[in-house]
């Protein structure tokens, strides 16, 4: 029996273009960067006993923008808000070459 849904099957089957899959993977990447420096971001938040609340007005934004970053509900912050949310808990954002210059 094939529990997989419609979509399922179709991302399987766009899946076996190398185009596709390629692109597909390159979004995975993107999306996993962002995720990470996030739960980095609430990991930060947490260790200093900071509210959602409180780090928002360190910020200047809504509660809400904040809760919704922090809780993985707003897919792509920019980097402004990531690079204010960070700041305002003592973290850098650090560009690293992911391959050395040849």
């Amino acid at each position: 029996m094939n529990s997989r849904t419609g979509a399922e099957r179709y991302i399987a089957k766009r899946l076996l273009d190398p185009d596709f899959a390629a692109a597909s993977d390159d979004a995975r990447r993107r999306i996993d960067d962002v995720d990470r420096i996030v739960r980095s971001i609430e990991a930060r938040r947490i260790a200093l006993g900071l509210s959602k609340a409180e780090l928002a007005r360190r910020v200047g934004v809504r509660p809400e923008a904040v809760r919704r970053l922090l809780s993985g509900h707003y897919a792509n912050p920019t980097l402004t808000t990531v690079v204010s949310l960070a700041t305002a808990l003592g973290l850098d954002i650090v560009a690293v070459p992911l391959v050395p210059i040849t």
